[in-house]
């Protein structure tokens, strides 16, 4: 059931109990007043924490320091939440990217997944160009439930896990490279078009996206 908030946000406040996760702000685009009462108010709500996503630093820095210890932040991701929910007693997600240019998007749905109470495990820069990198991870990979796979570029790294390993895959492309990169775009198209079949690919750069993708799998395996 949504509950109305401040600044005409509706909390949906029933969202976990229909699709097992709760509610996030995309922080991004908001007022510093808005984002600060929500912050002070219902972000503080140890019963129902609430994850704040793209939330700018320079934002965050800006509130009043006692605020701030209230939070754990990652500045790189952009990532906040005052509590997290209890840790899962089964399942496991690996967050591979291509290149630390990666990372934003990485961590993002590496720290969802911190939120989220899932056990995962952060591996960077495994770019297919010194594919030895990623050979030599493989059988630590293929431990996981699910894997998610985070590229820009090419994309290529994608499609080649996809050739490697029968555990859910879900690919991110990101808005890294130049000219012909287009944004990401050209990231997405190849992860869209690969020929391994079954890869789940969320937005570009959508961190988030794929860390509750691969949470609906885990809460599959803890019922």
């Amino acid at each position: 059931m949504s509950e109305p908030s401040m600044h005409g946000i509706l909390f949906d406040h029933g969202r976990a109990a229909r699709i097992g996760m709760p509610e996030a702000v995309f922080s991004e685009g908001k007022s510093r007043e808005a984002l600060l009462e929500l912050l002070q108010g219902p972000g503080l709500d140890k019963e129902r924490p609430i994850l704040f996503t793209r939330l700018a630093p320079e934002i965050f820095f800006s509130l009043p320091e006692p605020l701030q210890g209230h939070y754990r932040f990652h500045a790189l991701s952009g990532v906040a939440f005052a509590a997290s929910l209890p840790p899962k007693s089964k399942g496991s997600v690996a967050v591979l990217s291509a290149g630390t240019a990666d990372a934003r998007s990485a961590w993002e749905a590496a720290k969802t997944l911190e939120y989220l109470g899932i056990s995962h495990k952060v591996y960077e820069d495994n770019g297919v160009a010194g594919l030895w990198r990623l050979t030599a991870k493989l059988e630590n990979l293929n431990s996981f439930d699910v894997i998610i796979v985070i590229a820009g570029l090419d994309a290529a790294l994608a499609s080649v896990m996809g050739g490697l390993t029968g555990k859910p895959l879900f690919a991110v492309p990101t808005s890294v490279g130049y000219g012909m990169a287009k944004g990401g775009e050209s990231a997405l198209s190849s992860m869209l078009v690969s020929c391994a079949p079954g890869i789940g690919v969320l937005n570009i750069d959508n961190g988030y996206g794929a860390a509750c993708a691969a949470a609906r799998v885990i809460n599959l395996l803890t019922g």
